[in-house]
């Protein structure tokens, strides 16, 4: 069954917020006041950059002019930060050397998410890979806005996370057994500390009046083979708080959109396959998220809350 937000044509909600900005207007002849975002930020998925041979759809050598093109695009915006949603690159450490340079030369500030693909480096640098990227750790949180934004490791518990043979390695290994067997090795979980710290926060930022944004490398919906290994688990946590208004994540590369529970589960496109980018400007307002897809990510828009439009 569809459900009826998806009838809702973008354009409907946009006349919407246009008829209630101009029952807000200010007074004076000629002049509407618009109602504006009350944040907005820029997203990228798989940029995947790597000096290797085209596979398919995927066009590696040319993820580093569809960034620096990106990068040229956004400068001028008025935006509260960029967040890249994992596989930065596609292998090889000496890969963020080309890259990483033109993300941070963004005027606003710029965050990451990790991949399964940013660890396809020597297996003795591994551990490095966060540092790299300038992370505080692997997973932490930020705010911006009176909104919370939450980043997730979704390879605390990997194969290609951690050293092969460590403990954290060997660890994965026996949880993927159990819990995951037939699951793709290249997916990962949220291990169970990662999953507290998550609640926590997410408790926090509503004692505070925030709402929340997550960022995770993988999806929880809708359940395929791209799905983290706990994604039920996950989403138990994530639907049991009111204030969580999207999971943002990349990893599939043809894209998606789903709501459920009120959680917007967006899916961008990944900026490595086709000659064309993909990436997006997120403008989350009073009413509406709408997303300002650039390339040949989608534009949408749909209700804050998550509820249906009368």
């Amino acid at each position: 069954m569809v459900p009826t937000w998806r009838l809702v044509p973008a354009a409907l909600i946009a006349a919407a917020v246009a008829a209630a900005s101009a029952l807000s207007s200010c007074s004076g002849a000629g002049h509407t006041a618009e109602v504006a975002p009350t944040l907005s930020f820029a997203a990228i998925a798989d940029c995947q950059y790597a000096d290797a041979a085209d596979a398919g759809a995927r066009r590696y050598r040319e993820s580093g002019r569809k960034l620096r093109e990106c990068v040229a695009d956004l400068a001028d915006e008025e935006l509260s930060f960029a967040v890249h949603l994992g596989d930065f690159i596609d292998r090889d450490f000496t890969s963020f050397d080309v890259v990483e340079p033109v993300f941070r030369s963004l005027p606003f500030p710029t965050y990451h998410v990790l991949g399964n693909h940013d660890f396809e480096v020597e297996d003795g640098r591994r551990l490095e890979v966060p540092a790299r990227l300038g992370m505080p750790g692997r997973f932490h949180h930020f705010g911006a806005g009176g909104w919370r934004f939450v980043v997730l490791d979704g390879n605390d518990l990997s194969l290609h996370g951690w050293p092969e043979g460590s403990s954290a390695w060997r660890a994965a290994s026996a949880y993927r057994a159990e819990r995951a067997p037939d699951a793709p090795e290249w997916n990962g979980a949220i291990g169970p500390g990662q999953l507290a710290w998550l609640a926590e926060v997410l408790d926090e930022a509503e004692a505070a009046g925030e709402q929340v944004i997550l960022f995770c490398h993988y999806p929880t919906l809708p359940g395929d083979l791209h799905s983290l290994w706990n994604a039920e688990e996950v989403l138990e946590v994530v639907e049991a708080r009111s204030n969580v208004r999207a999971w943002i994540h990349g990893h599939d590369h043809a894209g998606g959109f789903e709501l459920r529970e009120g959680v917007a589960h967006l899916n961008l496109k990944g900026m490595v396959n086709t000659a064309e980018t993909a990436y997006a400007v997120i403008h989350l307002g009073p009413e509406t998220i709408r997303v300002d897809g650039r390339g040949r990510e989608e534009d949408r828009e749909w209700p804050q809350t998550g509820s249906d439009i009368d």
